[in-house]
């Protein structure tokens, strides 16, 4: 096979793909893991199932293709937002705000890191090797605020601590923000992100 032949079989195999992947999303979105299948996110993106298993071997490794892009455009996100901060305080405030109004912007990418349609809030995998990748890929999008605390004088462990702490936080307000409940108590979820970042800073630096 020529050169031109294989990197023109290339490209078409990558547009396929895309197709795939992109009529998956919206698959997922409405179904989630559980309850799509490999016939629907065929027939979405217009090719027939057998198609399908020529670029992936199963609907995990389809799932794990979505979501390992949606974990690439959060940690892009992050890693702006970071880049445009100077002092490590400002740093912190930037990565965990940022990471907060990525799923506050982009709701289902939420849903899709969480399993939340059709399984519920249950544990859920893709399979070790695809989870390890996986949850690899959303810890470097939360390191900056470990990193940003560790600049700020906290220890390793106590700066590990926050990063956890600020992902409950933030998921936490989230899942509040997404499904109404936030307007019993009548407050903004963004509010409350920015005032808790502000309280975290400040015990940071008062250690």
């Amino acid at each position: 096979m020529t050169e031109r032949r294989r990197s023109r079989r290339e490209a078409v195999n990558g547009h396929k793909r895309g197709i795939i992947l992109d009529a998956a999303k919206q698959v997922f979105a409405e179904e989630g893991l559980e309850g799509a299948s490999l016939r629907a996110i065929a027939v979405r993106a217009g090719y027939t199932a057998a198609a399908l298993y020529f670029h992936f071997d199963s609907k995990e490794a389809i799932y794990a293709e979505v979501l390992k892009a949606s974990l690439a455009a959060l940690g892009r996100t992050v890693d702006g937002a970071v880049a445009q901060a100077k002092l490590p305080a400002q740093r912190l405030k930037a990565a965990a705000m940022s990471f907060f109004r990525y799923y506050a912007d982009n709701p289902r990418d939420l849903d899709l890191g969480f399993y939340l349609f059709r399984g519920g809030m249950k544990p859920a995998g893709l399979g070790s090797e695809r989870d390890e990748t996986l949850n690899a890929a959303l810890e470097a999008a939360l390191r900056p605020i470990a990193d940003a605390a560790i600049a700020l004088g906290a220890s390793r462990q106590k700066a590990n601590l926050l990063m956890v702490d600020c992902f409950a936080h933030a998921t936490g307000l989230l899942l509040l923000l997404h499904t109404g409940r936030i307007r019993m108590f009548g407050a903004s979820a963004p509010d409350l992100m920015e005032r808790y970042v502000r309280d975290r800073l400040a015990h940071v630096t008062d250690e």
